[in-house]
């Protein structure tokens, strides 16, 4: 959530983030109402308990006659105490209720507009020109059918559209792309880890995935656990309610989890192939640090997708994502998306995004410099979303025969192998 004094102070420049995204700006008079209501009938609250104390010692000293008066002010007082807590209580959860549909305030150098609005910031590597190499290429379906990979099929017949299996080497370069991408966040100072799947509602709010990205959120209701759509959940909440040392920062965390989407709205999109389904894999970064240096951390996580996209020898383009398309959570997003050669377009691979306090205020994950307290900011950038690298590297590196070159960073955990061969039938 945002910081309240920014709010009371500056309410305009709230109005224009809610406007820029494209979400509703009545929100903010609304939240500031509440916020004052919860203020003054605080204010009230304490005003008469403070007079029932006073109160209360002069009943002892009071003669017969007076005593009786003072039994029925007390009384009345009792009365309205209470209801004074019970309206400070309905202010309070009014305004929280408000401040959760609030989204980040969105950072000055954000392009406004929606999903197609955003500005190409970089563009690295070469398209290759199949039609000067003699062939035209296939899609990742396709060429992973015919290397024994991928299997639609027996993926729809077990659990419906949009699941799939990885057989053979589409197993093996999964666990190779899994590994390799571990290698580099370990190196770059991150601690690996394996995070849960399950995660209770508080984490899940607390991240900011209840809001209008709750449509594509699976909830076990029976038990009221959610299944992660990222494991930038439960890192984001494995210090909720802690208080962190500022020396400790920046923390870094590199999770390795299953990701479940219900890809609400998507009807018709990318139904060929793996490149959007309900269930994968993913390598998600994730860094603590102090707010001063979270623009910083911001650009260090770019180049750590950018490094993992140059090593996978894949053409792909930086984008700043439109304030329309950020997510309730960001101040600021990049994308990496990577060239998909029958698609004849660039596609998201990887983001990278700044939530400065938001989710921290949330979850009370707080930093402690000296004797100051604060909340810290926390910034969360995908490494390796593993279908849509798989879908990357087999179409961009595809040769007429219909075998893939591996990229040279992956063949240590390839055994080798320089080449993946479709299997005979």
């Amino acid at each position: 959530m945002i910081d309240l004094r920014l709010l009371r102070e500056d309410p305009d420049r709230v109005r224009a983030s809610q406007r820029a995204r494209g979400e509703d700006v009545a929100l903010v008079d609304a939240l500031l109402s509440a916020d004052e209501r919860r203020r003054s009938s605080g204010v009230r609250f304490d005003e008469l308990r403070s007079e029932q104390k006073s109160l209360g010692k002069l009943i002892p000293k009071a003669s017969p006659e007076e005593r009786a008066e003072l039994l029925k002010q007390a009384e009345q007082l009792k009365a309205d105490v209470k209801a004074a807590d019970a309206a400070q209580d309905k202010a309070d959860a009014e305004a929280k209720g408000l401040m959760l549909q609030l989204g980040n305030i969105v950072h000055q150098d954000v392009p406004v507009g929606g999903e197609e609005d955003f500005v190409v910031l970089e563009t690295h590597g070469t398209i290759r020109d199949f039609g000067a190499e003699g062939f035209e290429p296939k899609d990742h379906l396709e060429l992973g059918e015919k290397l024994g990979a991928i299997d639609m099929e027996r993926g729809a017949k077990v659990s419906g559209s949009r699941f799939y299996y990885l057989t053979g080497v589409g197993a093996l370069l999964e666990l190779a792309l899994v590994n390799a991408a571990i290698a580099q966040a370990t190196e770059a100072g991150f601690v690996p880890m394996l995070t849960p799947a399950l995660v209770r509602p508080r984490a899940m709010e607390g991240t900011g995935f209840l809001g209008q990205a709750a449509e594509n959120v699976y909830h076990l209701e029976k038990d009221d656990f959610y299944l992660v759509g990222t494991s930038e959940v439960p890192l984001a909440a494995y210090h909720m309610d802690e208080i962190i040392e500022a020396d400790k920062l920046p923390l870094r965390y590199a999770g390795f989890s299953p990701c479940f989407r219900r890809e609400a709205g998507t009807y018709g999109k990318d139904t060929r192939g793996i490149f959007r389904v309900h269930q994968f894999d993913k390598v998600e970064m994730f860094s603590y640090v102090d707010p001063e240096d979270a623009e910083a951390e911001h650009r260090r996580l770019l180049d750590w997708e950018k490094q993992w996209l140059t090593a996978l020898e894949l053409p792909f383009q930086v984008i700043d994502v439109a304030t329309g398309d950020l997510g309730a959570s960001a101040s600021r997003k990049f994308d990496c998306e990577a060239w998909i050669p029958t698609q004849g377009k660039y596609r998201e691979l990887t983001s990278a995004s700044n939530c400065d306090g938001f989710q921290a205020r949330r979850l009370s994950v707080r930093m402690r410099d000296g004797k100051k307290v604060q909340p810290l900011a926390t910034l969360n950038g995908t490494l390796c979303a593993v279908p849509r690298t798989i879908v990357a590297i087999l179409e961009n590196h595809q040769l007429a025969d219909g075998s893939v070159r591996v990229p040279e960073v992956l063949r240590p955990y390839l055994g080798g192998r320089e080449v993946l061969e479709p299997v005979a039938k």
